[in-house]
């Protein structure tokens, strides 16, 4: 008897969970968009009289050789023993 209407029935259905999940999906990329750039100002160059340059970028700190395995000791990823066998090695063998 209602046979006619059941595979109208089922189109309806995957439809209505397409944009279900479009709607949702938008909005939970619109609602992490605004909170990301939310915190942020206009862009340097729109807060930037015209004329001026951009402000000057200063490179990473440059850390030697000596002072990554004094870090790697300080957090426990080497024993003293490897940090001083690892130190005398950094400090005899200069060589390129």
């Amino acid at each position: 008897m209602y046979d006619h209407y059941s595979s109208g029935w089922s189109w309806g259905y995957l439809l209505m969970f397409v944009v279900m999940a479009l709607f949702w999906g938008l909005l939970i990329l619109g609602i992490f968009l605004l909170v990301r750039y939310a915190g942020h100002g206009p862009p340097e160059s729109a807060s930037r009289p015209s004329g001026s340059s951009p402000p000057a970028s200063f490179p990473p700190p440059q850390h030697s050789a000596e002072q990554l395995l004094a870090e790697r000791f300080a957090r426990g990823e080497i024993d003293e023993n490897e940090y001083r066998s690892r130190l005398t090695i950094l400090r005899t063998d200069r060589s390129p």
